[in-house]
């Protein structure tokens, strides 16, 4: 059996003792760390230079369209303003009553021997109620009758249209007076109508404000 002799025993055990440092171990590992976190550092600090260059382009471009978009929306609020008094308007306006309708409706109710002599009327805001008083002669061989008929017809023609109709006589009184209805002497009759309904239905609504027709 052959013998070896190691005659660099000591130094390499010296070498081995020297690796196993745990001094320099421990430096090498903090330096591996900071290289580490140097190069973390650096990425972080690039993705922070790129969001800064991409701030400052909106900003530029923001600041290109920043006049565009305050006008905008100054003119957003004048138009909605605009359209809030337009809606207060158009609401008065398809709110009012409209006294021609009316008319009509009692132009169709005076027969040939009845005449108006006077009409007036208003408009209640509050209470959406319309009141007219209508003055005239009726003329026939009854002409209570006759004027009871104009009465009965008015009730039936604005009820048609409003809610809450009232026709009634205030007055109604014989006259001495004859008058000639076709070639024959017919007596006559004042009377006085009171007329009273609700401004409600697709042909009134309340009005405003109290308007008054004239008389005739």
């Amino acid at each position: 059996m052959a013998l070896h002799l190691n005659l660099l025993h000591e130094e390499i055990a010296e070498q081995r003792q020297r690796q196993r440092d745990p001094l320099k171990i421990g430096l090498m590992v903090l330096f591996l760390l900071g290289v580490l976190m140097a190069m973390f550092y650096m990425w972080k600090g690039y993705q922070t230079l790129g969001m800064k260059n991409r701030l400052a382009t909106v900003q530029a471009e923001w600041a290109k369209v920043e006049p565009t978009v305050t006008a905008a929306q100054t003119r957003s609020k004048e138009l909605q303003s605009i359209i809030g008094t337009t809606r207060v308007l158009s609401g008065m306006v398809e709110g009012r009553f409209y006294w021609a309708p009316f008319l009509q409706k009692l132009s169709r109710c005076v027969a040939p021997n009845a005449q108006l002599t006077s009409v007036d009327g208003q408009v209640f805001e509050k209470t959406k109620t319309v009141t007219v008083s209508i003055e005239g002669i009726a003329a026939g061989r009854e002409p209570r009758s006759a004027a009871e008929e104009l009465r009965q017809l008015l009730t039936e023609q604005l009820g048609q249209s409003y809610t809450n109709v009232k026709v009634e006589f205030k007055s109604l009184e014989d006259l001495d007076t004859l008058v000639t209805v076709a070639g024959a002497p017919m007596a006559m009759a004042r009377y006085l109508l009171s007329v009273t309904f609700d401004a409600a239905g697709p042909e009134a609504a309340a009005s405003p404000a109290p308007t008054r027709v004239p008389r005739s």
